[in-house]
């Protein structure tokens, strides 16, 4: 059914793309760039919709429907939320501990003091002395 639907929504893609292509912009003369000769205004009479401007309405509505279905059939059996989903547990053994735990101590990348980032020293250096004359 899947397979269906995604083959017409890749036709109905296509199709809209060409009809807006092949639609004429509104006002599309050089007159209509200085606010004269245009007869289709923007809050002004319009006239009768042409099978173009139909043809749109009914892809775009179609293209919509089929991404919705498209979207349901995808999510179909996964009713797990991630937001409902706890943390994974830790498994048991050496070199396994959770992220945020204290290394052990003696390893190599365990800080000397608390706060200190892992190969620099826990203790700050002395500052060198400013160079006479400056």
């Amino acid at each position: 059914m899947s397979v269906v639907i995604v083959i017409l929504h890749v036709i109905v893609c296509l199709a809209l793309i060409g009809i807006v292509l092949l639609q004429a912009g509104k006002g599309a003369d050089i007159g209509a760039a200085f606010g004269a000769g245009s007869s289709q205004t923007m809050f002004g009479t319009r006239g009768a919709a042409t099978f173009l401007q139909k043809a749109t309405v009914t892809a775009a509505i179609t293209f919509m429907l089929t991404s919705l279905a498209l979207t349901f059939i995808s999510n179909q059996g996964k009713t797990a939320s991630v937001v409902k989903q706890g943390s994974p547990a830790a498994p048991a053994g050496p070199g396994t501990e959770a992220p945020g735990a204290p290394s052990p101590a003696g390893s190599p990348d365990a800080p000397s003091a608390p706060g200190a980032l892992p190969g620099l020293p826990a203790t700050p250096s002395e500052p060198k002395p400013a160079a006479p004359g400056k």
